[in-house]
């Protein structure tokens, strides 16, 4: 008979360690790389005041774009709570519910059933339905709305975990005679909901203290990065797009577009990634005294896309390995490793272009499309087997060329909406990119 879940020893096993970038850092060489990233934010600030002076005679201290993005603020916090207070209360009372009256129950099935269909509902209403409503019903602007959508995927996935590694210990209870209670605290489940992984444990290494000087730079280098995106958008990305989509769509204006915005793309492909899984994750590891800051390895180093995938974001991959991967072999056995490789690759895909999607107001899937075509190809093409710099360049280049490409045509879309709005559209117009015609239909209302 199959086990319920894996053994301990085959789980995640939470270490005390730092981060990779904490401790490259110290090397003066990788220091002088992070100094000249902060000189070219510099930079950015200075071209910036010096073109508004130019052309306004004045310095202008104009941060209207970052106002835009996130606008509606105090309606984003109370979702938000709304999100976590129900994160923190339904599952815990839904799990805790039904261990208390498994061990009695007369039909153990019908009662596992009718739990893990509460389960389920809770999952897909309140966390998967609701908050998405609320997006879409009050037009949150874009910042905005990654906050709600990428709070709303880390929930859903924090509670599957804990759901997960908690209901098989109440089954194995209840074929012991022993009554001991096999229930987390619900302190417990609360550090989980804060702590930066998700992979539900109920205990894991903690440091002795806080660092809070510590805790205050991660968040200055977060905020640092938000005003260095701002920056590049204004720099770089808003002067090319503002009028491409007046443009016609064809082969060599998207030729050019995607080569222009390697550039920025790649900047903000860095920026997000130490944003977010350094300074992020790490502020709030000091803060719980979480000792395991393993976020991310030295995917910068990857000679293939297989090893770029395990270590670009540590995090989502160990969800996706123990609970995607792992469990659909569980499920269908390990004969169908293939298998349970492209419905990992179907989720990741699925919800990214979900989050994209939502954030942007338009259905465009650039980034499912990579995912599935050329993501699956690298993954097989560039596997573990190869070594050597050559394949770290390859890797590089296809990366670079992917973020110039995603950049480009969503950038694309998003001015055609601006520009090409549609009254009443068909649900066929909803599907089809406006970039595509948006010049056709400028070209017509600019004769008429």
């Amino acid at each position: 008979m199959r086990q319920l879940r894996p053994s301990p020893e085959q789980g995640k096993l939470f270490i005390s360690r730092r981060s990779l970038l904490d401790e490259l850092f110290e090397v003066n060489h990788i220091r002088t790389i992070y100094h000249m990233f902060i000189a070219l934010l510099i930079l950015f600030i200075i071209s910036t005041l010096v073109v508004d002076f130019i052309d306004e005679g004045r310095l202008v201290l104009d941060f209207s774009l970052l106002v835009y993005a996130f606008g509606n603020f105090p309606l984003v916090v109370s979702t938000w709570l709304c999100m976590f207070l129900s994160t923190f209360t339904i599952p815990y009372a839904l799990l805790h519910q039904w261990a208390r009256q498994y061990r009695s129950a007369r039909f153990k099935g019908l009662s596992c059933l009718w739990a893990g269909t509460l389960f389920l509902i809770f999952q897909t209403v309140v966390l998967g339905f609701l908050p998405t409503y609320v997006v879409l019903r009050n037009n949150f602007p874009p910042a905005s709305r990654f906050i709600i959508i990428l709070e709303q995927v880390r929930l859903i996935m924090k509670t599957h975990s804990f759901i997960r590694e908690n209901v098989p210990k109440v089954l194995s209870s209840g074929k012991e005679k022993s009554n001991l209670t096999v229930m987390p605290q619900i302190s417990q489940y609360l550090y989980f909901l804060f702590a930066p992984t998700l992979i539900y444990r109920d205990n894991y290494p903690r440091n002795p203290v806080i660092r809070w000087g510590y805790v205050g730079t991660k968040f200055l280098q977060f905020l640092g990065c938000l005003f260095y995106v701002y920056y590049v958008f204004m720099r770089l990305c808003i002067p090319q797009f503002r009028n491409i989509s007046l443009q016609p769509f064809n082969l060599k204006v998207t030729v050019l577009c995607v080569f222009n915005s390697i550039l920025p793309g790649v900047l903000i492909l860095f920026l997000a990634f130490f944003a977010f899984l350094h300074c992020w994750l790490n502020a709030f590891a000091e803060m719980l005294r979480f000792a395991d800051r393993m976020f991310y390895k030295d995917w910068w180093n990857s000679t293939s896309f297989a090893n770029y995938y395990r270590t670009w974001n540590v995090v989502v991959h160990d969800w996706l390995y123990y609970y995607a991967y792992r469990d659909f072999l569980w499920i269908f056995g390990k004969r169908f490793r293939a298998a349970a490789m492209l419905s990992v690759f179907t989720v990741s895909a699925v919800v990214h272009e979900y989050a994209l999607a939502i954030c942007f107001g338009f259905f465009y899937p650039v980034l499912f499309c990579l995912f599935m075509c050329f993501g699956m190809l690298f993954n097989f093409i560039l596997h573990d087997r190869r070594k050597g710099p050559i394949w770290n360049v390859i890797m590089w280049t296809s990366l670079f060329l992917g973020q110039g490409v995603l950049l480009c045509l969503y950038s694309q879309e998003w001015y055609a909406h601006h520009y090409c709005p549609l009254q009443n559209p068909s649900y066929l117009d909803l599907l089809t990119p406006r970039s595509w015609t948006c010049h056709n239909q400028a070209v017509q209302v600019k004769a008429d």
